[in-house]
């Protein structure tokens, strides 16, 4: 360790105490944020912490968490503030430090994780108590990371960028009409849903971790349309489960939910049954469950969906509402499969795009992890030695434009 680098539990070098009690009933709607065990729950009409202060999630997902605040607040008992400084600490300091030795990991695990006095007490802070050496490794910290920040965003940026130009891509294909230009009119033809296809809901069932078959449910549709692999629960045969039965290339719809209109292109996973707050189409005409299953991801679909949806804290989209959605496409097979083979090489090209610029997200917090160890391991310690691209201590991936 640096000389002037002292290592002491938690209970020697801070006191924590909790806010006070507010349900959502007492809160009186005004300009003060309320801060719980998550963050902000609401805004008050009075405060009970004013000024700088680091305060600290004390139950809940996000407990053990630490925010540097400055400004006037109500704290709850589901979060703590720092009640008295044994040490003198920088306030940006004490944030990076607490964040850096994962409180959250000390959490009791029950139906809400929650942090106690008694279970930090014994966390080891490594620091340095000169307030100036502090200091130099905040500011060290604070312009390392606004690049990487800054990195993140504009990574983020053109993640948004390719799912738009893959959407746009989509809309060209799908927004045509029988009376209007592009495609239309040349082999093309534009039908409802209800005069194509017919439209079934699944089956009501008790669900098992155990059973012949798997049951699909709503929440088994993830955000892209896919099958989620994780959760699965099953159900026990009978004469009329077995109506159910999903095969290979089946198409299902979410009709409530999270996923609301979100469609599926079931493969043949492993022996599926679907539930019944998901809707099976069916064609009778010759159209590519694939195709279609392309056209749902387009916003000529969602817009329609969308208006055709009813409710509003939790919108429902029922099969008499489906049937309604406009679907414009070539009636010829071997066009249907040339559109298809031309949507998958953009979706593929698309995904392995967003897939490369996740990993480099996922490198940029290893990177902030790096930087926070080599900080409170005493290897910075002056703005001569701020990280950069330029000496090879941050990693070129901030360049976003590779």
């Amino acid at each position: 360790m640096r000389e002037g680098w002292i290592c002491e539990e938690l209970s020697n070098c801070i006191k924590l105490k909790s806010g006070n009690g507010l349900t959502a009933k007492k809160m009186v709607t005004g300009k003060f944020p309320v801060f719980g065990g998550n963050g902000i729950a609401g805004y008050h009409n009075t405060y009970n912490l004013e000024g700088k202060n680091i305060i600290i999630g004390r139950v809940g997902a996000q407990c053990g968490n630490a925010r540097f605040i400055d400004e006037k607040i109500w704290l709850t008992d589901n979060a703590f503030k720092i009640s008295e400084f044994i040490h003198d600490f920088d306030f940006q300091f004490l944030y990076y430090l607490l964040n850096h030795v994962d409180l959250r990991s000390y959490a009791r695990q029950a139906a809400q994780p929650v942090i106690s006095n008694s279970s930090l007490k014994k966390v080891k802070l490594c620091f340095p108590t000169s307030l100036t050496e502090q200091k130099q490794i905040v500011a060290i910290l604070d312009k390392t990371f606004a690049a990487i920040d800054q990195a993140k965003a504009n990574i983020e940026k053109n993640i948004a960028n390719a799912k738009e130009l893959f959407q746009s891509k989509l809309n060209d294909i799908f927004s045509h009409t029988s009376t209007g230009s592009g495609q239309a009119g040349n082999g093309w033809e534009e039908k409802t849903l209800g005069e194509v296809a017919n439209v079934s809901y699944g089956f009501t069932d008790k669900s098992t971790s155990d059973g012949d078959y798997r049951y699909i449910r709503i929440t088994d549709i993830d955000k892209n349309g896919e099958l989620d692999e994780s959760g699965k629960v099953y159900i026990k045969s009978s004469e009329k489960a077995l109506e159910f039965i999903l095969k290979d290339n089946d198409l299902l719809m979410a009709r409530t939910g999270a996923t609301f209109a979100k469609t599926l292109l079931y493969k043949d996973y492993e022996p599926s049954i679907f539930a019944s707050y998901l809707i099976k189409i069916s064609f009778t005409e010759n159209i590519s469950n694939e195709l279609y299953w392309y056209f749902t991801k387009s916003g000529y679909y969602w817009e329609q969906a969308n208006n055709l949806s009813s409710g509003s804290a939790q919108p429902h989209f029922n099969g008499a509402a489906l049937k309604k959605v406009k679907f414009s496409y070539p009636t010829e097979t071997k066009k249907q499969n040339d559109l298809i083979e031309i949507i998958k090489g953009f979706d593929i090209s698309t995904k392995k795009i967003i897939f490369s610029y996740e990993q480099k997200l996922i490198k940029l917090e290893d990177l902030k992890k790096s930087i926070l160890q080599k900080a409170f391991a005493g290897a910075l310690t002056s703005p001569e030695r701020t990280p950069s691209i330029k000496d090879g201590s941050i990693p070129s991936l901030l360049d976003t434009n590779k």
